[in-house]
């Protein structure tokens, strides 16, 4: 690929890092409403602004007229220049790995597929060199502008070092992806967790803006939570908070792959809906793709199923809520969740609504399903937060 070229380096302070991201996140926004919003000088806001307007990050744009008692000169918002530098994001699931280049707002702007033919770790790494090479390609800009590349994988990941301590699907354990995959690309590479990373995509980009507290749920192979809590996402002492998919719903019954009982990803992940749907409909050759067309087509055995899920699943929910107290909860789902989204959306609303705590009722939910580029997008916006927050 082609080697970039020098990233400026205009990111000094804490409170460079502030103006930037509320640019980013909330601009266009001018220099008066940043200090309001802040609490930092308008000489402060002024100095932190000045190297990422230089570096060609930010821009200001024409005057605008204030209106109101007190107005004083037009106020030029700043606005961010989205092609001044692309950021490559890979998700990395248990068949293929889905990439993309985004800019700096973390729109898509290119994707890719590339099926696994293998889970060696050297293997993996060389797939997603190929893989990010190509996408860079396609565009010389995104060669010459791209620096930093955000690995998600599903598991235990210490996104400070970048090791993948235990991926299950996988069946990784201690890996250091982020050196590996860096020697590999030239690139700058971070690596998160999946859930994780698409909560940082959402708390920067989507539904989580305005939020200082809000929780991302996800539906499909496991059942995954990431949290913000006073605008920070939220890992725990052991990288391991927010997994809601192990709380217990069900009692002894059933068996998990966590070694524990009863819990809702034993009830609702996608290999126990199948494994339920076989048991109910005394067909052991049907695939998850057939109990979700069985049900969407009226077949009460394979919709109780789906129902038992979506209630374990808004259980799960309101047990999170009940304890952190979230602004809003968002929804979203892999392949599996995204085909048989409305088969578990009643249940989800109806048992989270019965099982939340008084006010905790009141939190918003918002379903949202995402494809699987939107998880590579979430890698892609973790990049992002590493290299403009100190």
């Amino acid at each position: 690929m082609p080697a970039p070229e020098r990233r400026p380096e205009p990111l000094t302070s804490p409170a460079a890092a502030t103006v930037f991201t509320m640019v980013l996140t909330q601009g266009p926004v001018s220099r008066v409403e940043i200090a309001r919003r802040t609490g930092l000088s308008s000489a402060a806001v002024t100095k932190s602004a000045r190297p990422f307007i230089e570096a060609g990050y930010l821009e200001e744009l024409g005057a605008t007229e204030r209106t109101g008692p007190g107005a004083g000169r037009p106020a030029s918002p700043l606005a961010i220049r989205p092609d001044r530098e692309f950021f490559a994001g890979v998700k990395i699931t248990e068949d293929e790995l889905i990439g993309v280049v985004t800019d700096l707002r973390a729109q898509v702007l290119v994707s890719a597929h590339k099926p696994l033919t293998g889970y060696s770790v050297e293997q993996v790494v060389a797939e997603i060199a190929d893989l990010v090479a190509g996408l860079l390609a396609t565009s010389p800009s995104y060669g010459e502008r791209c620096h930093s590349l955000g690995l998600a994988v599903s598991g235990d990941v210490d996104r400070a070092t970048g090791l993948v301590r235990y991926s299950p699907f996988l069946g990784w354990r201690q890996v250091p992806m982020a050196a590996l995959v860096s020697r590999a690309t030239g690139l700058s590479v971070t690596v998160e967790n999946d859930v994780k990373s698409l909560t940082v995509a959402e708390q920067w980009f989507g539904e989580g803006i305005g939020a200082s507290s809000f929780a991302l749920v996800t539906v499909g192979v496991g059942i995954g939570c990431g949290l913000v809590i006073n605008d920070q996402v939220v890992a725990g002492a052991h990288g391991v908070a927010g997994e809601i998919g192990h709380i217990p719903i069900s009692g002894e019954d059933p068996p998990c792959h966590c070694g524990g009982r009863g819990c809702v990803e034993a009830v609702a992940g996608t290999a126990p809906i199948l494994e339920a749907a076989r048991a109910a409909t005394g067909d052991p050759e049907l695939t998850i793709d057939g109990a979700i067309a069985a049900a969407h087509a009226g077949d009460e055995v394979t919709r109780a199923v789906f129902a038992r899920a979506g209630r374990a699943i808004g259980l799960a929910m309101a047990a999170m809520a009940n304890l952190v107290g979230p602004e809003r909860i968002i929804v979203t789902g892999d392949v599996v969740g995204l085909a048989a989204y409305d088969l578990f959306e009643e249940q989800i609303t109806a048992s989270f609504a019965g099982q939340a705590f008084g006010a905790a009722a009141d939190c918003r939910l918002i379903l949202r399903p995402r494809p699987f580029e939107q998880w590579a997008r979430g890698a892609a916006a973790v990049a992002i937060q590493t290299l403009f927050t100190l």
